[in-house]
């Protein structure tokens, strides 16, 4: 099972490339995105703008707002060179991971999760919601 990095290009749900930077504010230190509609997909799956290196001058972390469709896949990858923490908002998904991505746990409504640099995963949406 192939696993892809998450630096490969992004593209906006139009199918053109997208300016992250453009819906991010620099407070001074303390950025800001308040804009977390649907603007960019990414293997199966739909994306808020988020926090990352690509807006922001953070060096290990990333933040977005992602939906996949009920019984949604996201194919097998890793997080090359950061870190994901993950706030489920809704619904159930099931990450199988490590080495063939052999192991396997589901995270429900109110969890959160953190998936180290390097991991391969993939990630199925158990539910009925995105």
């Amino acid at each position: 099972m192939p696993c892809r990095g998450m630096g490969e290009e992004e593209l906006a749900l139009s199918g053109e490339q997208v300016d992250l930077a453009q819906f991010v504010n620099d407070e001074g230190g303390i950025w800001s995105l308040r804009q977390v509609e649907k603007v960019r997909g990414w293997n199966s799956i739909e994306y808020g703008a988020g926090l990352s290196g690509k807006n922001t001058p953070s060096t290990a972390l990333s933040m977005n707002r992602a939906w996949i469709p009920p019984g949604g896949v996201a194919k097998a990858h890793i997080h090359v060179d950061f870190d994901v923490m993950v706030f489920l908002l809704r619904g159930s998904v099931r990450h199988e991971f490590g080495p063939g991505c052999r192991e396997s746990v589901v995270h429900s409504t109110g969890d959160m999760l953190y998936i180290e640099p390097g991991l391969p995963h993939e990630v199925f949406n158990c539910s009925n919601n995105d």
